[in-house]
C-alpha cells in the first residue's frame, strides 16, 4: 500500500519544516507550499490525501484558498492552523469544510491526532459512498 500523502501549507520555513519531519517519521509521503499559488501547484501534481493550510500567509489567505477548494468539490480533509485564530475564523473555516482547526505553536500530540482522525474520518467517508453506489435503487 501506498503512503499517505499530506500538503503543508505555511509561509514560515521553520514549521513547515518541523511539522514535514514529524509527519515523515510517522510514515508519510511530505510535501511543501509556501503560499497559495505553491499550493495550487502541489495540489494538482501531488494529489494529498490531507492538507494542513495555514491561515494567515502573504497574498491569498488560507480561508480564502479554502473556500476557492470547497466551490470545486474538497476531496480530502483540511487541517487549518493559525497563530492568530480566534473563534471567529474556526467557526468559517469549519463552514467550509475544514475537518479541524489547530492553534500555533502546535502541539505535537494534537498535531498527530488530528491528522489520524481527519484521515480514518475521510476513509469511513469514502468507504460508505462505494457501499452506497453498490446499494440497488429503491423501488
Amino acid at each position: 500500500m501506498s503512503k499517505l500523502k499530506i500538503l503543508i501549507v505555511d509561509d514560515e520555513p521553520d514549521i513547515r519544516a518541523l511539522v514535514a519531519e514529524i509527519l515523515a517519521d510517522e510514515g508519510y509521503e511530505v510535501a511543501l507550499a509556501d503560499s497559495a499559488e505553491q499550493a495550487r501547484i502541489a495540489r494538482r501534481a501531488n494529489k494529498p490525501d490531507l492538507v494542513l493550510l495555514d491561515i494567515w500567509m502573504p497574498g491569498t489567505d488560507g480561508i480564502s484558498l479554502l473556500r476557492e477548494w470547497s466551490s470545486s468539490g474538497l476531496a480530502f480533509p483540511v487541517i487549518m492552523m493559525s497563530g492568530h485564530g480566534n473563534v471567529e475564523t474556526a467557526v468559517e473555516a469549519t463552514r467550509l469544510g475544514a475537518y479541524d482547526f489547530i492553534e500555533k505553536p502546535l502541539s505535537l500530540a494534537k498535531l498527530l491526532l488530528t491528522v489520524n482522525r481527519a484521515l480514518e474520518a475521510d476513509q469511513l467517508r469514502q468507504e460508505n459512498l462505494k457501499l452506497k453506489k453498490r446499494l440497488p435503487d429503491p423501488i
